[in-house]
């Protein structure tokens, strides 16, 4: 799908630039004010990993409905507006943002030939790896809570392209929404 101008920015892509960056403040938010918190399987990881979990889906249909270029402005923004909520995390969180959005950007583009959802899963899991791997060392040390980092957001992941499976089920015959 070309960008589309400024006049005409379907609806549904600006919901969802809006809904990225506000995820990347609430995730950074999060880790500040509850810490780590259970995620199942008696896993721990910080609080933020939901939100961060969801970004990748929302940058996914950033770039459906307004193009690249909304994309990378909206990455810019987010590691931007990540480095406004903590002092404690914003370089961790800035690096880890930039560079697994970067690494989602770059799986979801060839993946798009596959089909849409296919790509969005598969360049959710790139990003969600990467964030992971480069938050928890950056921001400790450790890797102590990538189990339950990556569960946690694998359970945004499947919430969230369930969620699109189903609006583009009910949606498809009428219009493509996402």
């Amino acid at each position: 799908m070309q960008p589309a101008s400024v006049e005409r920015l379907p609806v549904v892509g600006v919901a969802c630039l809006a809904l990225f960056i506000a995820t990347i403040f609430a995730a950074n938010w999060a880790i500040v004010e509850f810490g780590p918190v259970g995620v199942g399987f008696g896993l721990t990881a910080p609080a933020g990993v939901y939100f961060a979990g969801l970004a990748f889906t929302f940058r996914d249909v950033v770039h459906r409905q307004l193009g690249r270029r909304f994309v990378i402005a909206a990455i810019v923004a987010g590691g931007l507006v990540t480095l406004l909520v903590s002092t404690t995390f914003a370089v961790a969180s800035a690096v880890a943002f930039l560079v697994s959005e970067l690494a989602d950007f770059a799986v979801y583009e060839p993946a798009r030939r596959r089909g849409w959802l296919p790509a969005v899963a598969l360049s959710n899991l790139a990003g969600l790896s990467v964030d992971s791997v480069l938050f928890l060392w950056l921001a400790f040390g450790s890797l102590a809570f990538l189990p339950g980092q990556l569960l946690a957001k694998a359970w945004t992941t499947l919430a969230a392209i369930g969620l699109l499976a189903a609006i583009r089920s009910w949606t498809r015959p009428r219009l493509e929404l996402v």
